[in-house]
């Protein structure tokens, strides 16, 4: 393949790009393009573009024949073909690094490690506020445990593939430019493996691996919350022989409570109180996640008047300490009323605007800051036809 769009085009860059920019530019359109990450069609043709023009722009002398000359300067003869089949121009080892995690996990010639597998995990409100175990089944891949993972039948043992000599990798050498440039491919024989089976296991048709359901505890920490992932590492498929097995992944999802509400660490809640019990004050009853607490609710308290209960949070993921409870008090107002409710609260309005409710027989002046005598005996009554 011979490019003719202009090299820094192609990368998105402008002519006086530092040899920094043009190699940290390829190394992200590269992860972007690569045949193995990206499916899509024209892919793999974007991705041997983008390596031709970062071989020639990383490359000073080249780069300087180029600016010069454009594409005749190096003769349009670079390779991008030998380029993607494995010539490594300064980066390109490090994309495969980036693919596939460095060390601990195996290059896309060698035996690949098992898919890591997700799994949704529905708890109540207070299992996530205090922590719950969880036995769940995992639908999964497992080591045949008749040939012990091998593909073999038991009895038989995997042999060296006679074509890539047990490296699973074919290389071929080509000459250019005065320069050698490797290719390396998967061997056809053994697909990668290095091995060949004569005598493929009859459990696992040769494959090493079954689908099995297996059941796993989840420790679910207190204070868990909804979106929250929990890791357990080597839990999800088993890999190919000699590779890793992949992780499980378990999504929470906490299920909403009638009553509570969770803000962080603290949890919010609601409490209806009647109106005598606002205007006198009283002590209740609240439900907490830690049982029932007395509160108190002084007289005069106004609806949407918030009361905190301290340490009847939830507990925090790290450490002792516990969120707070929120109470927000809300005044019902009666929507149907007895003649007595209706006459006590005429005697009350009364009482507000300084008229006398028993209707001044005694001679007094209505606005005389004289307290009346029936005044306690007037509250209890209201306290008494409003509370029931």
């Amino acid at each position: 393949m011979a490019t003719t769009r202009d090299y820094y085009e192609i990368l998105g860059l402008s002519k006086d790009a530092s040899p920094e920019e043009i190699k940290k530019t390829y190394r992200k359109l590269a992860l972007k393009y690569h045949p193995d990450r990206n499916k899509e069609v024209g892919a793999e043709e974007k991705f041997k573009e983008i390596s031709e023009a970062y071989a020639v722009l990383s490359d000073d002398e080249k780069r300087a024949q180029y600016d010069r000359f454009g594409h005749a300067g190096i003769n349009g003869q670079y390779s991008a073909e030998d380029i993607f089949r494995g010539a490594d121009f300064g980066g390109f080892g490090d994309i495969f690094e980036m693919f596939f995690g460095g060390g601990s996990r195996r290059g896309p010639m060698g035996p690949r490690r098992g898919s890591d597998l997700q799994y949704d995990l529905y708890i109540t409100f207070e299992e996530a506020a205090f922590g719950v175990r969880k036995d769940i089944d995992i639908p999964r891949t497992e080591r045949c445990s008749n040939c012990s993972g091998t593909g073999a039948k038991p009895g038989t043992s995997p042999k060296r593939c006679p074509t890539c000599g047990g490296t699973g990798q074919i290389h071929t050498t080509r000459s250019g430019l005065g320069m050698q440039f490797v290719s390396t491919t998967t061997c056809t024989t053994c697909h990668g493996r290095g091995q060949i089976i004569e005598s493929p296991c009859p459990v696992c048709s040769g494959t090493g691996r079954v689908r099995n359901t297996r059941k796993i505890t989840v420790n679910v920490p207190a204070g868990a919350d909804s979106g929250m992932s929990l890791r357990l590492s080597g839990e999800g498929d088993s890999g190919e022989p000699g590779a890793p097995s992949g992780d499980l992944y378990v999504v929470l999802h906490v299920k909403e409570h009638p009553f509570f509400k969770r803000v962080d660490y603290d949890v919010i809640t609601e409490l209806p109180i009647s109106f005598a019990q606002a205007a006198l004050g009283t002590d209740v009853m609240v439900d907490t996640l830690h049982g029932k607490v007395k509160m108190n609710i002084p007289a005069g308290t106004q609806t949407h008047s918030v009361f905190r209960l301290k340490d009847k949070g939830i507990q925090y993921l790290h450490g002792n300490r516990k969120g707070d409870q929120l109470v927000r008090v809300i005044i019902n107002t009666p929507t149907k009323l007895t003649h007595e409710q209706k006459e006590l609260l005429r005697q009350f309005e009364d009482l507000s605007s300084g008229k006398n409710p028993e209707g001044n027989q005694n001679g007094k002046d209505e606005r005389s800051t004289e307290k009346p005598k029936k005044n306690k005996g007037f509250f209890e009554k209201v306290k008494d036809a409003f509370e029931g």
